[in-house]
């Protein structure tokens, strides 16, 4: 039996890991790849076969196409899912063309699920665009919904409904397992993201700023544990837009602010220490600048709805550029690590790349550091 028809608008990982699991419980699904302006046909065997937007972009499986405004006017809900790539007001402007975009085609009787992160209040913002874009009343002639995903497959608990209107088929939508996924109003969903987000970043920044304290090997040393050990740069960032969003919230010196603010310069505070740590390297080392190269190994998702991970990466890579010249990426589980002439410091940003490149062998020639809370020379 056939499920409900699906749009999902954005071939972002977060979208399309959503799409799959509606298209295994048999909802006909289209995701929309915004850049090409196609909506691609989603099969219960494609989502089965294909686990994310890279496997299914390096095999390029002939899949039914159909024109985007067809797609989203016969479909009963929209997901949108967008890819975001720019950041402060330009990310604002860029999520609002992108929404209008995606909403333009909708049709009475339809559904929209919002799963960016807006802040608090800023699912009035969507609501008041919707209404203007579509022309119909939400509450009435359609609905609208809240349901914020974070990175690596990450779900709510709560679907946010305007009007506290439940959605039989939504709810099966969303649920995986026996749990079934509760509706609360979009303004408690809002502030149940808040909650979740000013604490992962609260208890974060917490052990960022102590662990600056450990200056000697004995202390450092002393501080090895697992949660210390196994925590990179790339889960620290993780849910960074979300809290740039929230800070948007408010105005003026509140509590909030406070906590957001610090959490962000806690963040900074912790990238100017890695470079740091990096130059220091050099001078423990004896090394010379114009003779060692730092690879920074960060393999990132291209297809992640926030752009964080590779705003961060461009940032490290210009503020080491300031003391060392010859500055790489590297992508993947075998870049090429290894220089006759220069002494490579690589950097290690990320639990996938430290898993793949930590036993490449220590050496003269090869210095490793790992991203965590004591940037650990290994």
């Amino acid at each position: 039996m056939k499920g409900p028809k699906v749009a999902v608008y954005g071939l972002s990982s977060e979208g399309y890991a959503l799409a799959c699991q509606m298209a295994i419980k048999n909802a006909e699904v289209f995701i929309i790849d915004e850049s090409a302006h196609m909506a691609i046909s989603l099969k219960p065997d494609i989502a089965k076969t294909y686990p994310n937007v890279a496997s299914l972009k390096e095999d390029e499986p002939l899949l039914a196409l159909e024109p985007i405004d067809v797609a989203i006017a016969r479909s009963k809900y929209l997901f949108f899912t967008p890819r975001i790539r720019k950041t402060g007001d330009d990310a604002k402007m860029e999520v609002r063309s992108k929404f209008k975009d995606a909403t333009q085609y909708l049709e009475k009787g339809s559904s929209v699920i919002y799963n960016l992160p807006t802040g608090i209040g800023g699912n009035n913002e969507n609501i008041s665009l919707l209404e203007h874009v579509t022309g119909l009343e939400v509450g009435k002639s359609i609905s609208y919904f809240y349901y914020p995903l974070k990175t690596k497959n990450q779900a709510p608990e709560e679907i946010g409904a305007f009007n506290s209107k439940k959605d039989p088929k939504l709810i099966n939508l969303l649920s995986t397992g026996k749990k079934e996924k509760s509706v609360v109003p979009v303004s408690s969903s809002e502030l149940f993201h808040a909650i979740n987000i000013l604490s992962q970043f609260s208890g974060l920044c917490s052990i960022l700023e102590v662990c600056k304290f450990a200056q000697d090997e004995v202390t450092r040393d002393g501080l090895i544990r697992d949660e210390f050990k196994n925590l990179f740069l790339d889960d620290m960032i993780n849910g960074l837009y979300d809290l740039r969003s929230l800070g948007s919230s408010f105005e003026g010196a509140t509590t909030p602010m406070y906590l957001i603010n610090g959490s962000l310069k806690g963040i900074d505070g912790y990238v100017k220490r890695l470079v740091d740590e990096i130059r220091s390297t050099l001078k423990k080392n004896d090394l010379k600048a114009s003779r060692t190269k730092v690879v920074l190994a960060w393999t990132l998702d291209p297809y992640e709805m926030r752009g964080d991970r590779a705003d961060m990466l461009n940032s490290i890579v210009t503020r080491l550029r300031d003391y060392i010249s010859d500055v790489e990426t590297a992508q993947g589980p075998s870049p090429d690590l290894f220089h006759n002439d220069k002494t490579t410091i690589l950097v290690l940003c990320s639990k996938f790349d430290y898993d793949n490149l930590s036993k490449k062998g220590k050496g003269e020639d090869l210095i490793m550091i790992k991203t965590n809370p004591l940037c650990e020379i290994i």
